[in-house]
């Protein structure tokens, strides 16, 4: 059986703790066993970590100590998997350029904050993004720093008023890529934690995403 660690925590805004309850639950709908944490100070447990499957950060505005960052670093370049979404996983550490290189992107910006946008499919034969068709959502649009490395599966096109030298900036938006040996994906959607539920296809690519980084 697959085993996976949420790790929550950081600033409230983006619901940490909802979002660690509807993943956790929702990973063990599909055959994970699930442990929750909410300290980074597990991210200097070595055995634990490299008995994982899959690890999954929610935490946003963070900080970690370089025991903490080896940690999670040396996992998931061993082959532990590593997803998450929006600011919980890709301005979780912002201080922290390694963290950056292995998730694949950093947050910038989110012109026009809260809106309507839509995110566009540009891989639709992977497993993660298979019978799903374009939709909109109304969120925040991250404008990002992003690997060219990346395995683009979705992108989004800006439009803005509070920063029209953006507009029609074609932005990857969801990716999977691979750090080591280990397995990496990333979604910028999920401001809050109603966005998986108002959006199901927004949670079904996302657990979609958790289980192929899952090793």
């Amino acid at each position: 059986m697959k085993n996976a660690l949420i790790v929550w925590g950081g600033w409230d805004g983006h619901e940490p703790k909802q979002c660690a309850e509807l993943f956790a639950r929702q990973l063990a709908d599909r055959g994970f066993t699930v442990d929750v944490a909410d300290t980074l100070e597990v991210f200097t447990d070595a055995p634990r970590l490299a008995a994982l499957s899959l690890i999954v950060p929610i935490w946003t505005c963070g900080t970690l100590t370089p025991e903490q960052s080896k940690g999670v670093l040396d996992a998931v370049a061993s082959g532990v998997g590593l997803a998450g979404f929006h600011g919980g996983m890709c301005d979780a550490f912002r201080g922290n350029i390694d963290w950056q290189w292995m998730t694949g992107g950093q947050f910038l910006a989110h012109p026009g904050n809260l809106k309507d946008y839509q995110v566009n499919f540009v891989n639709r034969t992977d497993p993660i993004t298979a019978g799903l068709a374009d939709f909109t959502v109304h969120s925040e649009q991250y404008y990002m720093l992003v690997d060219p490395r990346n395995e683009v599966l979705a992108t989004t096109t800006h439009q803005s008023e509070s920063a029209p030298w953006t507009n029609g900036v074609v932005m990857p938006f969801i990716w999977k890529k691979v750090h080591g040996r280990g397995r990496v994906f990333f979604s910028a959607m999920g401001h809050v934690c109603s966005e998986f539920t108002t959006y199901p296809q927004q949670l079904e690519l996302t657990l979609r995403g958790m289980c192929w980084a899952a090793r």
